[in-house]
C-alpha cells in the first residue's frame, strides 16, 4: 500500500500515512484489486456519528480511466450510509472536479471541525499554506 501513494506522498498530495497507522485503520480501507495486484485503494474513516471523511484515495497510474476511483467512492458512500453516518462525507482534495462529478460541494475549510484540522493537517508538508478544496457529500442525497 505504502508504495503505491509514495510519489504523491513526497509531493503532499496524499498525507503520509504511518505503517501502524495503517495497520490501526486496516478495516476503513478498501482495496481495489487486478488479480492479485493493488492497483487502489480508499478509507472511510469516521469522525464523528454525523460526519465520516474519504482519505488517501489512490488509483495506480497504468489503471486510470477505468472508473476504479469512482467505485470506490462509491463503495465509501453506501458504507457510510450503512454505518449510520448521519450528515456528511467529507473530501479533502486537489482534484474537485473528479468529487464533483459524483455528488460532493464545496465548503469553506473553516467549517470543518477542529479537530480534524489539527489532528491531520498539521503533518501534511503543506501546512498552514493549503489549496486543497474541502468538499462533502450530504450521505442521504441520492445522486
Amino acid at each position: 500500500m505504502q508504495a503505491l501513494v509514495a510519489d504523491k506522498v513526497k509531493d503532499g498530495t496524499i498525507l503520509n500515512r504511518s505503517e501502524d497507522e495503517v495497520a490501526t485503520n486496516i478495516r476503513s480501507y478498501v482495496l481495489a484489486k487486478e488479480k492479485e495486484k493493488l492497483v487502489g485503494y480508499t478509507a472511510l474513516h469516521i469522525h464523528s456519528p454525523r460526519l465520516a471523511e474519504i482519505r488517501s484515495l489512490i488509483v495506480d497510474e497504468d489503471y486510470r480511466g477505468r472508473h476504479i476511483g469512482k467505485k470506490m467512492v462509491e463503495f465509501a458512500l453506501e458504507e457510510a450510509r450503512t454505518l449510520g453516518v448521519e450528515e456528511d462525507v467529507l473530501v479533502l482534495t486537489y482534484l474537485p472536479a473528479f468529487f464533483e462529478k459524483l455528488g460532493f460541494k464545496q465548503i469553506e475549510k473553516e467549517v470543518i471541525p477542529e479537530h480534524k484540522i489539527w489532528a491531520d493537517c498539521i503533518k501534511c508538508i503543506h501546512f498552514p499554506v493549503c489549496n486543497e478544496v474541502a468538499m462533502v457529500y450530504k450521505v442521504w442525497q441520492r445522486s
